[in-house]
């Protein structure tokens, strides 16, 4: 059989984590350990005797404080082990907090023939049973899986793809799911049992040929909440401190607090691209809603913001 190269890429995360005393889930530090501690500690997970794994450590931070310029650097270092053809595949040991936005930058903008996957802990890999090291093993058979090309995550033995995967519990280890319609498939014992046929775009409606560059600037997008007693007066300041685009989580069917609404109408006719979903973790807006606005197509709204700042990026 012939032997397959993973790489695995280090950024930090839960997965990466050390709490002061044994069996802490909750008050440690993430991103403490190096990815090749990570590889370590899969002493015990026996993996296929053809695999051969490489690790570069990318970044170490808390998934919470993720940006532009990690997200640069990380597209940047899978592009290149994209184009090399001794490699078979690649793992993205990743914190869960913005996994669901890393992974639909990669899948918007990063043209994989081969399996990119992003996997996750939650709890770090001090605890008295993490299962960092579960999760990694399954996002190793996963990238050796020629059906699995493009982006997806793997966690708890589930497998999304990026445009439905969310974070959905703060604690519990099966905290990723991909809302009404469901996981893509599954893990066991080192093999990938699909629940529909695999998308290789993750979900991306299109490839953003256009890869964000060093110093071009990211255009400057924020979400804003529609609630009860909205009066827009933040949309109104970040128009006049010169946001370039606003993206909206509304409540039920895209609707909107009037308030709100009277100050999206106004930023767009200023110029600021606005789009409209839903705050629901499920589900999306149906129909056209009386306001008008343009619908982010159903992608959550952390998604959406991602969408839009890549649109504006390219129109520039």
């Amino acid at each position: 059989m012939a032997r397959q190269k993973i790489m695995v890429l280090g950024t930090g995360g839960t997965i990466a984590g050390s709490a002061a005393q044994p069996g802490d889930n909750v008050g440690y530090q993430a991103g403490e350990r190096p990815v090749q501690a990570l590889l370590g500690g899969l002493g015990h997970l026996a993996l296929p005797p053809e695999m051969d794994l490489d690790a570069e450590q990318v970044a170490q931070i808390d998934s919470k404080d993720a940006d532009a310029a990690f997200w640069l650097t990380l597209h940047r270092r899978c592009a290149a082990h994209l184009a090399d053809g001794a490699i078979q595949g690649i793992v993205i040991a990743h914190g869960t907090d913005t996994l669901e936005e890393t992974a639909w930058f990669l899948a918007c903008t990063l043209e994989a023939r081969k399996p990119v996957v992003l996997t996750c802990a939650m709890r770090p890999a001090t605890a008295l049973s993490p299962d960092g090291p579960q999760n990694l093993r399954d996002a190793l058979a996963l990238a050796c899986d020629s059906r699995a090309a493009g982006v997806s995550v793997v966690s708890a033995g589930t497998v999304h793809l990026p445009r439905h995967v969310q974070k959905l519990h703060p604690y519990r280890l099966d905290a990723l799911g991909s809302g009404d319609i469901g996981p893509a498939g599954w893990m066991e014992e080192g093999q990938l049992r699909l629940a529909h046929p695999w998308d290789a775009t993750g979900g991306a409606a299109s490839f953003c040929a256009i890869a964000p560059q060093e110093g071009a600037g990211w255009p400057w997008v924020e979400i804003v909440l529609s609630h009860a007693g909205a009066t827009g007066a933040q949309v109104d300041a970040l128009v006049q401190a010169g946001v370039r685009g606003l993206v909206v989580a509304a409540t039920g069917n895209g609707s909107l607090h009037y308030r709100l609404e009277a100050a999206l109408q106004r930023a767009q006719q200023a110029g600021v691209a606005v789009r409209v979903g839903s705050r629901c973790p499920f589900g999306q807006v149906v129909g056209r809603p009386g306001h008008g606005l343009p619908l982010t197509d159903g992608l959550s709204p952390v998604k959406a913001r991602i969408s839009l700042m890549l649109e504006l990026m390219q129109a520039q």
